[in-house]
């Protein structure tokens, strides 16, 4: 009789304590689970040195004349222009410096280029309009087959991977000539202007882009727009063969235009 009797006491003493258990945890203040958040991505940095190669295409043009040496002095033709256009390859590199300005989006750099060209074009002296002995305009083939550009740039960073960029500098570039034939007819009239090199300055802009999803790191693709103008530069006419001076002068000055795209790769890149 007595062990029922605690058997009834100790059933009862279990569904007493349950329910104060119960309550006495819903009391206590709930803590919810820790983790640590993912860590940010890397920055690019423009910061470093960099090699490119690329091509495009150019157009040149020239405003000149052509003085002459007459019994009643010297005199001068009315100012013309010719040009030409055609194809280039690009080479090159440099090094840049991303700022702390205006929250780190300021990059400034030097550079230096070197244009393979092919840029046909004529060159037509008006003689014609100062001796009155050739009775029908003169021409001859004109090229551009080289120029090379040192400068800096200054740029702003639109997001982390893309640059949009101004640069100038000081260039020079080269260019070759045929011997002079009548333009109607293509014959020869034994007289040449000679090649020559050309200096003077440069001005351009553009974007670079990085391809972050190009699986190896550190290339970007770089896209731009240049204006190249040079100084005047006096050629003297010669015989061909020969040699000898004929009194002409030519006074030239040429200005060209190129646009390129380019792949950079930058050898000391961070990103992403």
């Amino acid at each position: 009789m007595l062990r029922q009797v605690l058997g009834v006491v100790g059933i009862s003493s279990v569904l007493l304590a349950a329910p104060l258990s119960a309550a006495g945890a819903a009391d206590m203040p709930y803590k919810a689970p820790s983790y640590a958040p993912p860590p940010a991505p890397v920055a690019y940095s423009w910061t470093g040195c960099y090699i490119d190669a690329g091509a495009g295409y150019g157009f040149w043009n020239q405003d000149h004349h052509t003085t002459s040496a007459l019994p009643a002095g010297f005199v001068s033709s009315v100012t013309t222009t010719d040009g030409g256009r055609g194809w280039l390859g690009r080479f090159g590199g440099g090094c840049d410096y991303q700022t702390p300005l205006f929250n780190n989006r300021v990059v400034i750099g030097v550079f230096g280029d070197y244009d393979v060209m092919n840029l046909m074009g004529s060159n037509s002296p008006s003689e014609e309009d100062i001796i009155g002995v050739i009775n029908s305009p003169i021409t001859a083939d004109q090229r551009e087959d080289g120029a090379w550009y040192v400068g800096g740039r200054i740029g702003y960073l639109v997001n982390s991977a893309f640059l949009a960029f101004m640069d100038g500098g000081y260039t020079q570039t080269h260019f070759t000539q045929s011997a002079e034939f009548q333009t109607l007819t293509s014959a020869g009239i034994g007289f040449t202007y000679p090649a020559f090199h050309d200096s003077g300055w440069f001005i351009g802009g553009g974007g670079e882009y990085a391809l972050d999803w190009f699986p190896i790191r550190g290339f970007f693709l770089k896209g731009e727009y240049r204006y190249a103008g040079y100084n005047n530069v006096n050629l003297t006419e010669t015989s061909t063969p020969g040699g000898v001076p004929s009194g002409n002068v030519e006074t030239t000055k040429p200005y060209v235009q190129t646009v390129t795209a380019s792949l950079v790769w930058r050898f000391n890149w961070t990103g992403q």
